[in-house]
């Protein structure tokens, strides 16, 4: 049976980017838009257009220079918003604009002092004139976790009927817990008049952790887009890490999804992003963080020594990282141990290592790794004799 695509729409040149301190050039930019090209993401959101001459620009080039990806700009609904992202999308081979406007009622009433009523007015205004633009435009429902089902229904059949392709269908605030964020994405696909015709998004943010799940949620329940960023980053806490969904959907192949992207160019575009960005990742990070597939307990080591698949669901080849990584610590074992002296040129055998592995543990109580180096000097220190260590 064939499997369903999840197009993977890449937000970090303009979700991502919003992290205070990680602002891009246009040359990084380009950089990171040509990887992502690369990477075989289905929509590259280039940036915000009319926030600024940089982003426009940015906008512009990044058009010129992508050969295989959607380019997206994203709008208020504003009719110069809309003009301008069209400007700085008319090099595109595939433009998209990207429009929309809060529809819960804190957005309704707080932000923009209105009604439910004028709201699905200016949402199919916004995406009537995006549509005199460019063929292919997307709504957003800001704040959609936290509208309500029936009003959001309401306005995804309106911006349906104004020509709108795609639906995003934001998590915005990360309130939403998987079964919620799931059941809202079955009840549009069940309640909207014209749901077949578009393409429902996922878009949510990671407040409470929850952005990868709620994403998966969202596709097992219709929506056929995922929006997210390299390495999670983005507003606040970040949104869906792009890495993570891609990956799940990879290793559950009974959800019958899957995306284009080329996963051994994951843990090389992490780095590029972490390079450009200055924002590292923490190193127990899913996918690419610098201990995904490192292993230091003396029980998981023993297992992955023995077979790799005891304690790793994922080969770390899939995602571009050389290999797994035993880790010595003061956790570790007598099979650790053995195996990284063999490493560095010493066969251990049985009484060898039973006289080795206490002066090891010294050595590991006083430091937090042990390197190559330091095997070395444990066997320099024990009485073991190097001339007859292979």
């Amino acid at each position: 049976m064939s499997k369903d695509k999840v197009q993977i729409f890449d937000t970090t040149l303009r979700d991502g980017e919003q992290v205070p301190g990680c602002k891009l050039n246009t040359e990084q930019k380009l950089v990171i838009a040509e990887r992502l090209d690369e990477l075989g993401v289905d929509i590259i959101e280039a940036g915000f257009p009319v926030s600024s001459p940089g982003d426009f620009k940015s906008v512009e080039e990044i058009s010129k220079l992508i050969k295989n990806a959607t380019v997206c700009g994203l709008t208020r609904s504003v009719k110069k918003d809309i003009e301008v992202a069209a400007e700085a999308l008319k090099y595109a081979k595939k433009p998209r604009i990207h429009t929309g406007i809060g529809t819960s009622d804190s957005h309704i009433l707080h932000k923009f002092n209105s009604t439910r009523e004028k709201i699905i007015e200016r949402a199919v205004d916004s995406v009537k004139y995006a549509k005199s633009f460019v063929e292919d435009v997307e709504f957003y429902a800001e704040d959609a976790g936290r509208t309500d089902n029936d009003y959001l229904a309401q306005v995804c059949e309106a911006v349906i009927k104004a020509g709108a392709t795609v639906l995003n269908i934001p998590d915005t605030t990360g309130y939403c817990l998987p079964e919620e964020y799931g059941a809202k994405m079955k009840y549009l696909k069940e309640n909207v008049k014209g749901i077949d015709k578009v393409i429902l998004s996922c878009h949510c943010h990671n407040d409470l952790g929850l952005a990868t799940a709620n994403s998966i949620a969202g596709v097992v329940n219709g929506a056929r887009q995922i929006e997210c960023t390299i390495n999670g980053i983005g507003e606040r806490a970040g949104n869906t890490a792009l890495e993570e969904v891609v990956m799940i959907l990879k290793q559950h192949p009974y959800l019958n999804l899957d995306t284009n992207i080329n996963t051994q160019l994951l843990y090389d575009t992490s780095q590029m992003v972490i390079e450009n960005m200055g924002i590292y990742v923490q190193p127990n990070k899913a996918i690419v963080g610098a201990n995904a597939f490192a292993h230091s307990s003396g029980i998981h080591q023993d297992g992955m020594i023995k077979n790799k698949k005891t304690y790793e669901i994922i080969d770390p080849t899939e995602v571009g990282v050389t290999d797994s990584a035993i880790i010595l610590t003061a956790r570790s074992g007598r099979a650790a141990l053995a195996y990284r002296a063999k490493k560095v040129g010493y066969d251990l055998t049985k009484i060898q290592l039973d006289e080795v592995y206490p002066i090891f543990l010294n050595f590991a109580d006083k430091k937090k790794e042990i390197v190559d180096m330091d095997i070395h000097l444990i066997i320099k220190n024990s009485s073991v004799d190097c001339s007859i260590v292979a």
